[in-house]
């Protein structure tokens, strides 16, 4: 006999109880109607994931329970079919868990409470959950399923009580974060973790933005030897039923895989689309330069949101090179999104008139060169104040990394989209674009980088070239690793001290700057806690 396994890989809101509720009732209707007889939704599917603080308020469960008996009671109708759905519990005494409860013809067959709490990078479960170590299983036409939650299976322990309590098939609800290439990760821990165990596997990952977080979705069915018979699709809401011949899957088409440089950039646009969208902003504000890193932002923005709903505002000086208004009036044309052109040469000279008693006799440095991020920065907010669309910050990892950045300048805005973007990925994320569709102009990509805030100004002026910049970083910051490792590594040591020095000295810049998207395995966010003040050199 036949077992159907739904995957109702799904984009759940944190908070959004009623919403959440209505999704999960309406992929378990086109489910039960297509013949499921389980459904599997991600970890914490009623609630959003993670909810972080909304965990230590008590009216947070009063409403979840609230929302949990009426989804029981919508799916009552839907005869012996089995639908999980991940919610945060708490009992009498206090005591907290994340869980996964089976509902069943409008009662709780069961419920499972996850054991192994994450605490490391993004994570923080053991502030807000108390683990367990019971397995939970059930029975569906003969075939016995258990239950995991995310973490879990990234080790041997949870798995091995299923197993032991006679699971032959592994239902996960899965609240994984994306990062570059994690999808093998994945493949191979459940390979090592629940394969060896001698079970099929049903992955089902949430999929959308949730602040810096991006989930990729990327749900898939593993069999017992380990080979991938379902794949479901990348960075989108998808259902697929998957058939199982005992506790066997059936193989079934599979999503292709996609490209390091496709998978970072649709990460960004889906990052974008649920940033903007689940607050409610009408659209973005994004500053153009004439370089790279906004041209980048903009075709994410427009990639995300369509074009009625970006405006892109070029505001030079009279350092400004004619190729950068050329540049940016090409690339809005090609887009089609409002633009606006706001001359700053005469609120540039007006500061430093108002300034020049207490500049008297000191040179122009990088004060002056502020002044000018800073007038752009107050016109931006000043537009979005007045219109109600959200600043799109245009800075990338790199320059977070060494301080390359004005605070209250460049830094103003709400969403920094391509802050987890090294300046050499940023480069190969538009020349991925401009494959789809030749949207960003070739001199672009081809000039060299610069601020424009004094004549004649390249970034490699007080920078090392980019490529070395970035393989630093990488290691020191990402990696973790140790300078001398850098060293050896080849990157010359001059280089290496100067990096590691700016990273240093520029943690209270990062503290002050909006929240970005998360790409890498370690960005300037939720897993990078530095203490601004500290005396430590390596």
């Amino acid at each position: 006999m036949t077992v159907k396994v739904a995957i109702a890989q799904m984009n759940s809101t944190v908070g959004d109880l009623a919403g959440n509720r209505a999704k999960i009732f309406d992929l378990s209707r086109r489910a039960f109607e297509a013949g499921a007889d389980i459904v599997l939704t991600p970890e914490l599917s009623l609630v959003g994931y993670p909810p972080e603080d909304l965990l230590l308020r008590n009216a947070f469960y009063a409403k979840t329970q609230e929302a949990f008996a009426g989804l029981a009671a919508d799916l009552a109708q839907f005869k012996d079919l089995h639908v999980v759905v991940g919610l945060p519990l708490q009992d009498e005494k206090g005591v907290r868990h994340n869980a996964a409860s089976v509902l069943l013809n409008g009662e709780v067959l069961g419920t499972y409470r996850k054991h192994d709490l994450p605490n490391t990078t993004v994570f923080d479960e053991k502030r807000y959950f108390t683990s367990s170590d019971q397995a939970f299983v059930f029975g569906v036409k003969g075939v016995r399923f258990g239950i995991n939650i995310c973490e879990d299976t990234w080790f041997e322990h949870a798995p091995m009580r299923a197993r032991a309590a006679g699971a032959q098939v592994l239902l996960v609800p899965n609240g994984s974060p994306y990062h570059m290439n994690k999808q093998h990760l994945r493949y191979e821990t459940m390979r090592q973790n629940v394969s060896a165990q001698g079970m099929a596997l049903v992955y089902a990952n949430l999929v959308g933005g949730q602040d810096e977080l991006i989930f990729d979705g990327d749900s898939f069915v593993m069999d017992a030897a380990g080979t991938i018979c379902a794949q479901l699709r990348h960075f989108e809401e998808d259902l697929q039923l998957v058939e199982f011949d005992g506790a066997t899957p059936v193989p079934q088409a599979l999503a292709a895989p996609l490209t390091t440089e496709a998978q970072v950039y649709q990460a960004l646009v889906l990052g974008v689309r649920d940033y903007i969208g689940k607050n409610g902003f009408p659209g973005v504000l994004i500053g153009m330069s004439g370089g790279v890193d906004s041209a980048l932002t903009l075709a994410i923005a427009v990639d995300a949101l369509g074009a009625d709903k970006v405006r892109a505002v070029m505001m030079p000086s009279q350092f400004t090179a004619d190729i950068s208004w050329i540049d940016s009036r090409d690339m809005v044309k090609r887009l089609n999104v409002r633009y606006d052109e706001i001359p700053i040469k005469q609120t540039f000279d007006a500061f430093r008139a108002t300034l020049a008693g207490e500049f008297a006799g000191l040179a122009e440095d990088a004060t002056e060169e502020n002044i000018q991020a800073r007038i752009r920065g107050t016109l931006l907010m000043a537009l979005s104040n007045k219109h109600g669309s959200i600043v799109l910050t245009t800075g990338n990892k790199s320059e977070m990394a060494v301080g390359y950045c004005t605070l209250y300048g460049d830094m103003a805005g709400g969403f920094a989209v391509i802050k987890d973007i090294a300046k050499t990925l940023v480069y190969r994320l538009c020349a991925y674009r401009n494959g789809v569709s030749e949207v960003i102009p070739e001199r672009i990509l081809t000039r060299g980088p610069s601020a424009e805030l004094r004549a004649d100004q390249l970034d490699q002026d007080s920078l090392p070239p980019y490529d070395v910049l970035d393989g630093i970083m990488q290691l020191y910051m990402e990696e973790n690793r140790p300078i001398a490792d850098i060293i050896e590594a080849g990157y010359p040591p001059a280089d290496v001290a100067k990096i590691t020095r700016l990273i240093k000295i520029n943690e209270y810049k990062r503290r002050q700057s909006p929240v970005g998207i998360r790409v890498t395995h370690r960005g300037f966010g939720r897993d990078w806690r530095y203490p601004i003040t500290s005396k430590f050199y390596e």
